[in-house]
């Protein structure tokens, strides 16, 4: 049973989905929490994703992909340019589906703002998990120890 816990424990894609839905959690909370207190959208989108970036980096280069000290701050460029990728896909789904169209999604659950973000939360990072291993795994983490 160790065994197979430790097989588990050390494949790439197991660690980079819990590194990922861990750094998911970060944001959702991150951004549920701020739009509570101050609703405006694209804002709170900014300042989760900039949260989020920064624990997923630390994750990833450390964790998941398990890099060598030396270059982080190169793989950390490298990362934040991909994932702004992903933040411009993200802003603009919140924009479209919170903001400009709340009633696409808002017809499934009575209009309700907060609904509507938290279902285009989860849909868009969907969407960034997996445009994000993909340029990660691609572009970024090639420096293993």
């Amino acid at each position: 049973m160790k065994k197979l816990i430790k097989t588990f424990l050390e494949n790439e894609v197991i660690l980079y989905l819990i590194a990922g839905v861990a750094a998911t959690l970060v944001y959702i909370i991150t951004r549920t929490s701020l739009f509570y207190i101050w609703p405006n959208i694209l804002m709170v989108t900014l300042i989760a994703n900039t949260v989020a970036i920064l624990f997923a980096f630390w994750t990833n280069d450390r964790y998941v992909f398990k890099q060598e000290k030396n270059g982080w701050q190169g793989r950390l460029v490298k990362f934040i340019g991909a994932r702004i990728s992903t933040l411009v896909l993200d802003m603009a789904l919140a924009y479209f589906l919170v903001e400009k169209f709340p009633h696409i999604i808002g017809q499934f659950v009575q209009q309700d703002i907060q609904k509507v973000n938290a279902i285009a939360t989860a849909l868009s990072q969907v969407l960034v998990i997996v445009l994000n291993y993909v340029l990660s795994k691609l572009f970024i983490f090639k420096n293993t120890k």
